[in-house]
C-alpha cells in the first residue's frame, strides 16, 4: 500500500458522515510508520480507541484511489473459532469478530449495511505473509504465500467496490 496521509484519510470514507471522519482517532503509531511498514500492508485497518465498537479501514478499489470504510462491531461474538473472511488464516493469533459497514450513498443513508468476519485487529496483511503449513511434500510456501497476498488484496478491494457500488 501507498503511504497515506491524515488528510488523504478523513477525506476518502464513503459511508461515514462528517461528524464521524472529524471524530476519529488515528493509531497512536500512524505518524511513525515506515516505507517499510506500508508496503507489508494490504490496507490499513485500526479500531477506534475512542469508541469501542467502532473501526476504519483504508481499502484498495479495483481501479481508482483506496476508500475509507467505517466499521461497527456487532455486540454479539461467534459461538465458535470464526475464521476471518480475508485472510482466511487457520492459525489467528487474534479474534475474529462481524463487523457492519453502511453501503455508501443514498443506500447507506437508507440503512442497508454489510456484515463480514474479519480479524477484530485487522492483522490480515500480517497474517497471509506468516508461511502457511507445507499441505504436502514439495509444497511450494512461497508461492502459497503470494497466492494468499494477492487473495487478500482481491477480496477486501471486492469489498470496497461492493460498498462503492452496490454490486
Amino acid at each position: 500500500m501507498h503511504p497515506l496521509t491524515e488528510s488523504f484519510i478523513r477525506s476518502s470514507f464513503v459511508n461515514a458522515s462528517r461528524r464521524e471522519t472529524k471524530e476519529l482517532s488515528l493509531p497512536d503509531h500512524f505518524e511513525t510508520l515506515s516505507e517499510a511498514d506500508w508496503a507489508a500492508l494490504d490496507y490499513y485497518g485500526w479500531r477506534d480507541p475512542k469508541f469501542a465498537r467502532r473501526a476504519y479501514a483504508v481499502l484498495p478499489l479495483l481501479d481508482g484511489d483506496p476508500v475509507g470504510v467505517c466499521f461497527t462491531q456487532a455486540e454479539a461474538t461467534p459461538r465458535s473459532r470464526a475464521m476471518c473472511n480475508w485472510c482466511r488464516d487457520v492459525r489467528l493469533p487474534n479474534d475474529v469478530v462481524f463487523w457492519a459497514a453502511k453501503r455508501a450513498g443514498a443506500a447507506g443513508r437508507r440503512g442497508d449495511t454489510v456484515g463480514i468476519l474479519l480479524c477484530r485487529d485487522f492483522e490480515c496483511s500480517k497474517n497471509v505473509r506468516n508461511d502457511p503449513p507445507p499441505a504436502y511434500e514439495g509444497y511450494d510456501v512461497a508461492a502459497a504465500r503470494a497466492e494468499r497476498i494477492d487473495t487478500l488484496r482481491l477480496k477486501a478491494a471486492s469489498f470496497a467496490d461492493m460498498l462503492v457500488t452496490g454490486r
